[in-house]
């Protein structure tokens, strides 16, 4: 009997896949159902990366602000600086603040000062102090 070889449709699916795995190293590159593993095992793990990213980025941001505060401030920790900014309805997430401590930390001071001070006074005098210039 003969051999027939198969038609061309494997064969394009096949070097699909060995794109996509090119640069495996060993039989994870070479052979195909070690292929065809590997990439459901890598785009698992690139999916269940992105979401451990998003905390990963979270908990730097926490960590820089907390260091800031606690540096400036004796007694003040970032869980208070956090529930001051919620309960005077400023609209800062933890990147953007993290991202001013870093840039200008005179501003970061100006706003807890601020906060702190708001506990006797209005809301409208908070928001006129505040002069912060960036320096990208």
């Amino acid at each position: 009997m003969t051999r027939i070889t198969r038609g061309y449709i494997a064969r394009r699916r096949r070097t699909k896949i060995r794109l996509f795995a090119s640069s495996f190293r060993g039989a994870h590159s070479r052979l195909t159902r070690t292929i065809i593993q590997q990439k459901i095992r890598a785009l698992v793990s690139s999916h269940r990366d992105r979401d451990k990213r998003k905390r990963d980025f979270r908990s730097l941001w926490i960590a820089r602000i907390n260091a800031v505060i606690r540096n400036h401030f004796v007694s003040y920790s970032y869980s208070h600086f956090i529930h001051n900014l919620d309960t005077n309805r400023l609209l800062l997430n933890r990147k953007i603040v993290a991202q001013i401590t870093i840039l200008n930390r005179n501003c970061i001071y100006m706003i807890s000062n601020s906060i702190k001070k708001k506990k006797s006074k209005n809301s409208s005098i908070l928001r006129k102090n505040w002069n912060c210039k960036f320096d990208y």
